[in-house]
């Protein structure tokens, strides 16, 4: 009866993984990050990840000694930790510049385009499509880049699309000091493509309007100009 037991508990957490995976979860607009996160330095958690990592593909019955293989485990860690991750440490976190609107320029400035490159927390596989954001300045503009840079940095980390883009909106409301920002992004999920239902023609669309964007009339605008033909 103790085995029964066990066996319905593991059936309805598995049932419960499987859940927020399918419906694409969150559960925060933070990144869920325990308080000792960076007590390890980046070259021990390299050196910890690949050993783990080592140990997955032994289990799975790959050949370590193999050439091309053995170095596998180190790579991937130094991934995780200096690339594909590496927007989970704050220390990463783009520097922002403010500059006086001199020119008094009070529309909306839109970068578009911006590629998103990021890793379902749900499965670890690829994210990727497009971010389209603009702001109105409110006295105060940054430089066009830090806008990219800021996207790809919360794109740097374990993600739901929900909350990346909730994520740089806040960012920049905070930044820039103003309330009218928008950001709307258009991505593919590898784990919807690749796993699961397998569907290789859909996207996924997440939006985020904050004060004058909330107006249908200023909303409309930017969405007519994300979506006009670019050079």
């Amino acid at each position: 009866m103790e085995n029964a037991k066990i066996n319905v508990l593991n059936d309805s957490t598995i049932e419960f993984y499987e859940e927020i995976g399918d419906q694409h979860i969150s559960t925060s607009i933070d990144t869920p990050m325990r308080e000792d996160a960076f007590d390890l330095s980046d070259e021990e958690k390299i050196e910890k990840i690949q050993e783990h990592f080592r140990e997955i593909m032994d289990t799975m019955g790959l050949d370590l000694t193999d050439d091309s293989l053995k170095g596998t485990p180190y790579r991937v860690a130094k991934m995780f930790v200096k690339e594909i991750f590496s927007g989970l440490n704050p220390a990463n976190k783009p520097k922002v510049a403010l500059f006086e609107n001199k020119y008094r320029y009070d529309q909306m400035l839109i970068e578009k385009n911006i590629l998103v490159q990021s890793t379902c927390e749900h499965h670890f596989l690829p994210i990727y499509g497009y971010a389209h954001v603009a702001y109105i300045s409110n006295g105060s503009v940054i430089g066009l880049s830090k806008i990219n840079r800021i996207v790809q940095y919360y794109a740097k980390r374990p993600q739901v699309q929900e909350r990346l883009t909730m994520q740089i909106l806040h960012d920049l409301q905070e930044s820039l000091g103003t309330k009218d920002v928008a950001v709307y992004i258009d991505a593919k999920h590898m784990c919807v493509s690749s796993r699961g239902i397998k569907d290789v023609s859909s996207s996924t669309i997440t939006t985020a309007y904050s004060g004058k964007f909330e107006n249908e009339n200023t909303r409309k605008e930017f969405l007519a100009a994300i979506h006009s033909p670019s050079l």
